[in-house]
């Protein structure tokens, strides 16, 4: 069916729906029933000044492609159900409330009454089914998609009654409620006809009117100078209160500057042309640190991230490419003893200490103790041992030769390389000092630095290479965001991509329980599921993990509720209750 024959029946699906459920609710004389802010109560005013690494190419929350859109969907649309960026929890948001089934397949939210959209117009359930019928639609190309689909199937939405709606699932999905995080909820009233007429992807864009433009957020954007700034204002009809039942957000206006770089953001930040910042190097950290208490602004370290960077192996099945002499070389990176030596030989604080200023954690699992909620405390902290590596490597059939050179049963000396990306300065450094520390071992290494698209290409498609260093994670803390790490036939199980059937026991033991704990509903038995993927993670390491950059994030000191957090955005999550101090601080 094409895209034409389809529209019309869509449509009519919905106006069917809205008729069996008596027809879309006009405001119905109630007050709004808002959800109140958490942290003290500020006063209202001013403006806040941010900044933007890269501009972004819609204003369609829709169609989010990189981290500026994220930002500012953010900012500009709501969910139903909300993950807490500071908590990591779920939280209600459009949905005040919500039931699960005892089978955890169906799940009827309760929405909010009496909220309105920045433009006035009333939300209800008619706004949700459509949203979700645009999100879901794979002609439309929204970026939740993927997210909305449970065991091959898309979510089934139904509308209740003006204020009732049910999702239904295809299987149980221990996920739950935090798949309805970031799926945008936007305005039937506004959208309907460019999604009738096929043009929904040309909507919103940068140079479309604001009146044209509305949200359920605690801004919405007023003027766009390309090249050089965003300028968002406060969305007078936003649900949420302050703890004194006063409106949010506070600030009247949150004005984005473009700024192409993170050293020229740390720069305007330390000479109060930007009033926060985050996603810090450690360098600009210390450099705005050492300016001392008689500062503008204050710093927060918040240890580690969900990022981590690791080294891994080539253990693809090279058995179809004609690369000999890698695949010669896995018979040493197959060895979990070779793996086990290499994990205990990397000084892990010392690249902490030289690469990071100290503004590193040291990992020993891709759950870092960022992730509050996930991470299996059990697992043994990293240990460095060169003594300990070399009788690894010495039970393994290996031996040094007279010049001390490392060789195998065969007498075959150890030799590789180590791809990294050459833009990313910390992994260049992380990777020589690993070169240096498998030096002493006996390990003749060689760190090649490649373009990102090069290596990307090397990774995913010609297998040609030997070990990389490279970083993953972000993103949710819950285990269904790296699926397509852990599964053997993930796209991004990066030591041997997408494989048929699993190559190891260990590797079929994983997929089980990531599958298993992905349908498992009670919540002490999924993370006991997760604790044991990682105990298998730690004890063959297919990735070496190596150390997860700290959060590091600024404002200006007369910002108050100022609380990043690990999750993004990190400074902004709680834009809706940041307030002006001093009242001559960007006051109007």
């Amino acid at each position: 069916m094409n895209r034409s024959d389809r529209i019309p029946r869509l449509l009519a699906a919905l106006s069917l729906l809205s008729m069996l459920a008596c027809g879309r609710s006009a405001d119905d004389g109630r007050t709004p029933e808002p959800a109140a802010a958490e942290a003290p109560a500020g006063r209202p005013g001013g403006r806040l000044v941010a900044a933007l690494r890269a501009e972004p190419d819609t204003l369609n929350p829709l169609f989010v492609a990189n981290r500026t859109a994220q930002t500012l969907r953010y900012l500009t649309s709501a969910d139903l159900i909300h993950i807490n960026r500071y908590t990591q929890e779920v939280e209600p948001a459009l949905a005040e409330s919500w039931s699960v089934s005892d089978d955890g397949t169906l799940y009827t939210l309760n929405l909010r009454r009496g909220i309105r959209f920045s433009d006035g117009e009333p939300f209800d359930a008619d706004d949700v089914v459509f949203s979700f019928a645009v999100h879901l639609d794979p002609e439309v190309g929204s970026s939740n998609r993927q997210l909305l689909m449970v065991a091959g199937e898309p979510i089934r939405v139904e509308k209740i009654d003006s204020h009732t709606v049910t999702f239904e699932l295809a299987a149980p999905y221990a996920v739950g409620e935090r798949i309805f995080d970031s799926v945008a909820i936007v305005p039937q009233h506004l959208l309907a006809e460019s999604y009738a007429s096929g043009t929904l992807g040309t909507a919103w864009g940068l140079g479309t009117p604001p009146e044209q433009i509305a949200g359920l957020g605690p801004f919405q954007p007023t003027s766009y100078r390309p090249g050089e700034r965003l300028t968002l204002a406060r969305n007078p009809h936003y649900w949420r209160r302050d703890q004194a039942g006063n409106p949010l957000p506070y600030l009247d206006e949150l004005v984005f500057l473009v700024v192409a770089s993170e050293d020229a953001q740390a720069i305007r930040f330390q000479n109060g042309e930007v009033d926060i910042v985050s996603g810090l190097s450690a360098e600009n950290f210390a450099a705005l640190e050492a300016r001392g208490p008689d500062a503008s602004y204050v710093l927060t370290d918040l240890g580690a991230g969900l990022a981590y960077n690791f080294l891994f192996f080539n253990l693809n099945d090279l058995a179809d490419a004609d690369l000999p002499e890698v695949a010669a070389r896995q018979k040493w990176f197959r060895q979990r003893d070779f793996r086990r030596a290499v994990h205990q030989a990397i000084d892990r604080q010392g690249i902490r200490r030289l690469v990071y200023s100290d503004r590193a954690t040291v990992i020993d699992s891709p759950v870092t103790s960022g992730n509050r909620l996930w991470r299996n405390e059990r697992i043994a902290p990293v240990s460095r041992s060169i003594d300990g590596a070399r009788r690894l490597l010495a039970e393994a059939g290996f031996s040094w030769n007279e010049d001390e050179q490392l060789v195998d049963a065969a007498g075959t000396p150890v030799e590789f390389t180590i791809i990294t990306n050459s833009s990313n300065t910390q992994r260049l450094e992380i990777a020589a000092i690993v070169q240096e520390d498998l030096r002493q071992l006996g390990m003749s290494v060689q760190v090649v630095p490649l373009e990102f698209r090069t290596m990307v290409d090397r990774l995913l498609n010609s297998c040609d290479y030997d070990a990389c260093v490279l970083g993953l994670g972000g993103g949710d803390v819950d285990p269904n965001s790296s699926m397509a790490v852990w599964l053997s036939s993930g796209a991004s199980h990066l030591w041997a991509l997408r494989q048929e059937t699993p190559a190891t026991p260990w590797e079929a033991e994983i997929d089980s329980l990531m599958n298993r704990q992905l349908a498992e509903m009670d919540p002490v038995e999924r993370k006991r599921l997760f604790d044991r993927v990682q105990e298998i993670l730690a004890e063959e390491l297919p990735f070496i993990w190596i150390v997860s950059p700290n959060v590091l994030a600024g404002a200006h000191r007369d910002l108050g509720n100022f609380r990043p957090a690990v999750l993004e955005p990190s400074a902004l999550w709680n834009a809706y209750e940041l307030f002006w101090k001093n009242s001559n601080k960007n006051l109007d």
